[in-house]
């Protein structure tokens, strides 16, 4: 059974109050497109942004949000300026992302915030009984025992918007109650499929950032060459299906049209199709348990005549196989390795390392973090210190 079925969200005719934590961001901004598309189904309660305060300002005029976040507190003063004879609340400071989570008139939380920061804010959502939209791997690659926990405890719904867990998500609909043999994750490959070490000995930030099929973020498109974002989202299925490693496999499409593949015990598979658009998961997520209409351009079967499957290559990719490591030896591994790479990542795109030692940096980190076995919040708190300062130690040798 999966966590975000044990509640069934009731079908409405008011309008959904939205609460989007991250709205800065890629995933961010598409949420507010698919709102903008749908007036009737939605209404924006609550905006964050980290510390673009601009484009908070601007989608704060458009949207009305009943109250806006920025994390970064030297920008509260202009930003409160601005929105005071809007009638908008202006919040500042990371504890207010946890505060603002659980207003009353929300009926639904995006956590589309990056990396270990969306985790105490998704928390915080779950203990006000806020259904979750979730966009933040991360949260539960770090601590998917705790929120799993938590959501089932409070019967509060974990809705996916990853594309791939979506597509999971979709092809159970129908079919809770049959056990899963088996998931296929696809994979794009990203912009070096094919590639060996020798070549990517000598990559640049400017051909990391050229993803085939996606438009993302930074973060996440260097995760994506690297193979880190299938790990992630590997440890991320474990959480949302109740799954073992050996029921997880990561396929190579790169084409990105099937999504992913889920196999039951019978044998019969279901796989869901479509063009590579965010929106899609975004929207489902969102107007869950309905589906709504869409102005989202249609796949043609005749524009993509050859649909074709690779092997994974873990052996050149090296943080796929670690996320599989951390996934079977559990504890703090998984949380290790996500701040590892949260500071590999970033280094990388300060071009303060090349790009094999991003996975090398993170698996020592992975292998010398002080490792605990079944953590409590403040473990994962503390692990994520740990690493992260292993990680930048390891960057300036």
């Amino acid at each position: 059974m999966v966590t975000f079925v044990l509640t069934i969200m009731s079908e409405s005719t008011k309008k959904k109050k939205i609460a989007i934590l991250g709205s800065t961001g890629s995933i961010g901004k598409q949420a507010l497109d698919v709102i903008r598309q749908n007036p009737d189904k939605f209404e924006v309660e609550v905006l964050t942004a980290y510390s673009n305060d601009e484009l908070l300002l601007q989608q704060a005029k458009e949207f009305k949000p009943n109250a806006v976040v920025i994390v970064d507190e030297s920008k509260y003063q202009n930003l409160n300026n601005e929105l005071w004879n809007e009638g908008i609340k202006v919040y500042a400071g990371e504890e207010a992302l946890s505060q603002v989570v659980q207003m009353e008139e929300i009926d639904l939380v995006l956590t589309a915030l990056v990396g270990f920061a969306g985790l105490k804010p998704t928390m915080s959502a779950i203990e006000a009984n806020k259904p979750i939209a979730l966009a933040n791997k991360e949260t539960l690659v770090v601590a998917g025992d705790l929120v799993t926990a938590a959501a089932d405890q409070k019967r509060v719904p974990i809705l996916p918007v990853d594309s791939e867990h979506s597509a999971i998500f979709q092809c159970l609909v129908g079919e809770f109650h049959n056990k899963i043999e088996k998931i296929y994750l696809t994979a794009s490959g990203g912009p070096f499929r094919g590639w060996k070490r020798e070549d990517l000995a000598k990559v640049t930030k400017a051909q990391a950032l050229k993803h085939p099929n996606w438009e993302m973020g930074a973060k996440i498109t260097i995760d994506s060459a690297t193979l880190m974002n299938k790990g992630l989202e590997v440890i991320e299925a474990k959480w949302l299906f109740h799954l073992n490693s050996q029921q997880i496999d990561v396929i190579v499409h790169p084409q990105s049209i099937i999504h992913s593949i889920i196999q039951f015990e019978d044998g019969s598979m279901k796989a869901q199709m479509g063009l590579p658009d965010m929106k899609l998961p975004i929207q489902y997520a969102m107007a869950y348990p309905q589906r709504i209409e869409s102005n989202f351009p249609r796949f043609n079967f005749l524009d993509y005549p050859k649909l074709t499957f690779e092997k994974a290559d873990t052996d050149t990719f090296g943080n796929l196989s670690l996320a599989y490591k951390a996934l079977d030896k559990g504890g703090t591994s998984a949380c290790a390795l996500n701040a590892a790479n949260e500071i590999t990542n970033r280094a990388f795109l300060d071009e303060q390392i090349g790009f094999l030692q991003i996975a090398e940096i993170n698996e020592r980190v992975m292998n010398d973090c002080s490792f605990i076995q079944k953590p409590k919040l403040k473990d994962y708190f503390n692990c994520d210190k740990e690493a992260r300062e292993l990680a930048e130690r390891l960057i300036k040798l």
